[in-house]
């Protein structure tokens, strides 16, 4: 299979990596050290989020320092990417999970559930990877170590990662329409009932999750063209496409760095970062900033930081 690209191409697509999962390291990173620094960021949901990032930045890190080229290095990227890859995704399942038993099903036990999403995140995982291991030489594709080269081995890929994939693409998307549907529900209920007070914090809960209905995009724009080039490998094996194999390493090397910016950055998070900054910040300069942190404190945007989920003392 490494015999279908040049030398040339395999150093494009290894710096297309390793550039796409700086981006990601960087970003995803920043999520974790958030969570460490504020502690106000603590909470069960946030934690959800934590735990994502946590899984996006070492599955950069790890596609950062594997070369393909070595034995050792090799089987690190290959068995590491794969794993926390798969892990990546499950946590967006959790987060879905958890936005829909407590505003469809009105249920405040999430809590309780951590041990499980435990088991269910890193235990579905490692068995993904131990599964794709048998029968598998390690090899090297451009930027990618673990290559399968016959028909049961990409079948094995298949099944191990991109069919779970587009299950948790499908179980986010039909989950996040329940949440705003109910929501939509919701507001309408409060334009009827004239409840000025309901109905402002109504439209603030569907502010928020009208973005969250676009966060099963992140997993589709992260993965389509990885699930393209892998069926074209499949029927045509000896065809390779350089510009799809270009687009497969990009976007998915970047899917850190855009779960970062969705999961991460809301308004709870910026909150946290303001309130520092305002410590540290000459007073001179803060009327240049009129959307300051007291502006921002007062704002009841829900995130989902803030969803309706109470911490447990």
């Amino acid at each position: 299979m490494a015999g279908l690209l040049t030398a040339h191409d395999r150093r494009v697509l290894m710096a297309v990596n390793a550039g796409a999962s700086s981006f990601s390291f960087v970003g995803s990173g920043f999520i974790v050290l958030c969570y460490v620094l504020f502690k106000e960021l603590r909470k069960f949901s946030f934690k959800l989020v934590f735990y994502l990032a946590l899984s996006d930045m070492l599955c950069s890190f790890f596609s950062m320092v594997g070369d393909p080229s070595k034995a050792f290095f090799c089987y690190a990227q290959g068995y590491s990417t794969h794993f926390f890859s798969v892990a990546s995704f499950l946590w967006t399942t959790t987060i879905a999970f958890t936005l829909h038993r407590t505003v469809v099903r009105h249920k405040t036990d999430v809590e309780d559930l951590e041990a499980m999403f435990h088991l269910y995140v890193w235990g579905t995982s490692l068995v993904m990877t131990v599964i794709r291991s048998f029968g598998n030489n390690h090899g090297h594709l451009g930027a990618y170590c673990w290559t399968q080269t016959g028909r049961t081995g990409k079948a094995i890929h298949f099944i191990t990662f991109y069919v779970p994939l587009w299950g948790a693409i499908l179980y986010n998307g039909f989950t996040y329409f329940q949440v705003i549907r109910m929501l939509n529900n919701a507001t309408r209920m409060a334009v009827g009932m004239s409840d000025r007070a309901y109905q402002l914090d109504a439209r603030a809960d569907m502010k928020a999750v009208n973005r969250w209905g676009y966060y099963p995009l992140i997993l589709i724009g992260a993965w389509a063209f990885g699930t393209i080039d892998r069926i074209h490998d499949f029927i045509e094996p000896g065809h390779k496409i350089f510009w799809l194999s270009v687009l497969d390493v990009g976007t998915a090397s970047l899917m850190g760095l855009f779960n970062s910016i969705a999961y991460g950055l809301n308004s709870s998070v910026r909150r946290a970062i303001y309130e520092r900054l305002e410590l540290f910040w000459p007073e001179k300069l803060r009327k240049w900033f009129p959307n300051n942190t007291k502006y921002r404190n007062q704002q009841q945007e829900s995130e989902l930081v803030s969803l309706k989920i109470q911490d447990q003392q």
